[in-house]
This record gives structure tokens, sequence and C-alpha cells, in this order.
């Protein structure tokens, strides 16, 4: 279903928009219902609203409808052309400022991260165990997810990079999580719709609780009988969530579609792009992203560069092209957590994005030109000109950790960051 706060959908074939009912105006023409037209009173497979008591007969018995918007009257047809989550309307978004910067956030979003993470295993124990979830425990959860986002992304995007293969599930739900409040933080949304947002991203691979280890973990290729069982795990996340009272429609709908594709080939109901709402392709695009720059048991994750690229070839068919260029937009060119090689050899993290100067983030410096061990210390790139050898400072490419055997998780448990944050 489309997202609770009323958000509409501009669809990607032929003229046929999604809309909430409560945002209908006179003068649309009705082509299509969220429900068959003969468990309703209306008389006509399609009609225009003409009067008040049309629309408020529609807002009775329906919660969002299709309108065709080359029937409509051109001032109405103009304006639906640019309702949210139409493509000119994405385009226009921006993010609002950071509240405070990375050095100010982290202990704060490394409290949420670790307790919501911790949270989200949990909830998964419980699903294996046959119990439901605690919804209103995950709400107040995501809402400090929202905050620490808001205030300053870059701090828990940056904890997103402290990965263990053998905790995948739950820290994909947990990432996924803040990739989408992220993506929804550089639409601007309010703060309701990014809470909305954040638990369809925790939510979205619980079905996968109901999986069989042996599938689920498997690290070669499915059997057909097995790849049946794998796909099913939206479905049985949508019977879990559906059980568990309190849920916003977006939430349960997401968990259910995050596997649709917009040209119909995905799973499970083969969705075209007019029927999957605006929260689900959100998600999408942040599970992809973490599952393919994500280590898995069956092989290496992808640099951010090679998983971007990935995702932009994707985009139109599979993942939503004005989505896919917010979300890259959402982590910067240097995303935190990512590791680059500067221009003299030297290799550092990334700690802070620079929204001004997008070449020029923040790095904690961790290998000399000789890829020797340095003590951390924190450069802003944007203030310093010129490097040891007295040429001036830039960012030659990113690498992997493996490249230089260095170890994120173990850094961060060094107290790398923080030790850093405290010298500059």
């Amino acid at each position: 279903m489309i997202n609770d706060n009323g958000n509409i959908f501009l669809s990607n074939s032929i003229e046929e928009t999604k809309i909430n009912v409560k945002d209908l105006q006179i003068g649309m023409y009705v082509s299509r219902l969220d429900r068959p037209w003969l468990e309703t009173t209306f008389l006509f497979q399609g009609f225009e609203l003409k009067t008040t008591d049309d629309l408020k007969e529609v807002q009775k018995q329906c919660d969002y409808v299709f309108v065709d918007v080359s029937k409509q009257i051109k001032n109405v047809r103009n304006a639906v052309k640019s309702t949210p989550y139409s493509k000119s309307w994405i385009e226009t978004r921006k993010a609002p400022p950071k509240k405070t910067n990375f050095s100010q956030e982290f202990v704060y979003a490394e409290s949420v991260y670790h307790k919501t993470g911790s949270l989200v295993k949990g909830f998964m124990e419980h699903v294996t165990l046959g119990r439901t979830l605690n919804v209103e425990i995950a709400k107040k959860a995501v809402a400090e997810c929202v905050q620490s986002i808001i205030n300053s992304p870059d701090a828990l995007m940056w904890l997103t990079q402290l990965k263990n293969v053998d905790e995948y599930t739950s820290q994909h739900s947990m990432n996924v999580c803040i990739f989408s409040i992220a993506l929804g933080r550089q639409l601007d949304l309010s703060e309701p719709e990014l809470e909305d947002l954040g638990l369809c991203g925790m939510m979205h691979d619980m079905g996968k609780m109901k999986i069989p280890l042996h599938i689920l973990n498997k690290p070669g290729a499915f059997e057909p009988e097995e790849l049946a069982i794998m796909q099913s795990h939206p479905a049985l996340g949508q019977q879990l969530l559906i059980s568990s009272h309190g849920l916003p429609g977006c939430v349960i709908d997401a968990v259910y579609g995050h596997h649709e594709r917009l040209d119909g080939k995905g799973y499970p109901r083969g969705l075209t792009a007019e029927r999957v709402a605006p929260y689900t392709r959100i998600v999408t695009i942040a599970d992809t992203y973490d599952a393919i720059s994500s280590d898995r048991v069956y092989k290496k994750g992808k640099t951010h560069l090679e998983s971007i690229k990935i995702m932009t070839q994707s985009s139109g068919d599979h993942l939503d092209s004005g989505l896919v260029i917010k979300f890259i937009e959402s982590l910067g060119i240097y995303p935190p957590g990512n590791l680059v090689e500067l221009s003299d050899g030297e290799v550092a993290v990334v700690i802070e994005t620079n929204p001004v100067k997008k070449l020029k983030p923040k790095i904690t410096m961790l290998l000399d030109e000789n890829k020797k061990r340095v003590k951390p210390r924190l450069v802003d790139l944007s203030k310093v000109d010129l490097d040891a050898s007295g040429q001036p400072y830039s960012i030659k490419r990113m690498v992997r950790p493996e490249d230089y055997d260095i170890d994120l998780n173990l850094l961060y448990k060094m107290g790398v960051v923080a030790n850093s944050l405290a010298t500059a």
C-alpha cells in the first residue's frame, strides 16, 4: 500500500498515478481502485470526480486509487505530475543542513547503533522461536536512529561499515534501516515519515527467520525447490508483521514488496512500476546497496564505487533511477567508513563527508606512504593543501581493507575514531 503519510506515487508507465484518497481533487479521473470494483457501490469502472460527494464516497470506500492523468482537466493534470515521488519532485529535493558535526554526534550514534543492533538481533531470535515482535520498542529504537541521522548522518553511516559475516542477517537489517533513513533525509522527509521508513528497513527481512538455516546460509546456487523456499520470505515476513499489531501499513507493504522490480520481473507478485510504492522502492535501494557491498560466506563485497555502478546499471528496470541518484548523494563520493589512498600513498579511513567540497572529506590517517602503521590522526582535507612532501593533498582512489591487512572492526575496538577525534 502507499505510505500512511499521504504521499503520492507517480507511475513509470502510461499516465496512471497511484494516489492516497486524502489527496484526491475534483477533476481527477479514477481509473482503478485498491479493491475489485464489484466490492464497491460504484456503477462504472472508471469515472471523473465531479463533486465533493464523489470525493467523500471514494474516500469512504478506498485507501488509495489510481487516476488517469490523460483524462483529467489540465490544471489538475499538471498538479499531479509534480506530486511527491514524481520525477520532478525527486529532482528538486535537498537534504537539510546537519545539526551537529561528526565528533559531537559519534558517542550518541555508537550507543544508538549497538543498542538497536542488539534489539534487531533479539527480534530475529524471537521470530525463530515463534514469538511476535514488540512494535513499540522497535518504534522507539528507530526514532533514535532518525534523530542521529538528522543531527549528523555520517556518524551512523560510519558504523554501518563494522560488519561481521557471521551476523550478516541482523547487521544487514540494521544497515538497511540506516540507509533508508539517510535516503529519506536526502529527500527532506518529515520525522514521522523517516520513522516509518526506518521501520520498513529494520523489518524488511524478518521473514528470513522462517527459512531453514541450511538454505539461508547456503554458499552455492540454490536448487529450484530451495529457491522457491528462499523466495517465500517476503510473504512470511508479511504474515509475521500482520500478527504484530501496531505497524503502519507501509511497513508491511515494504516487507512484502522489497524484491519486486519495476519491470515486473521481481517476486513474489511480479508487480510492475505503477504498483510499487515509494517506501518499498527506497528500502529496495538500501537493501541492494548493503547486499552488494557486504562480505558474505560465499562472496566478497564490492567497493562503494563498484556497488553504485551496478545499481546505476539496474536503474529503470529494477531500481527507481531518481531515487538511486538521491541515494548516491546521501552517501557522498567518499562515504564514511570507507578506506582511501591519497596522492602520496598514505592510506586513511573517511570520517566525515564535506557537503560543499565533496572531494575533501575529513579522514583519519592509518598508514604512511610506505604502508607502515602510524598513530591515527584526523586530517580535514578541505583545510590541508599540501602533504609532507609539499605536494597538493588529494584522494587517488578507494581501497579495500584487505588490500593492506586492515581490520576496521579491530581498529574501532581499539578506539581509532575516538582517539583521532580527541587529537583534532
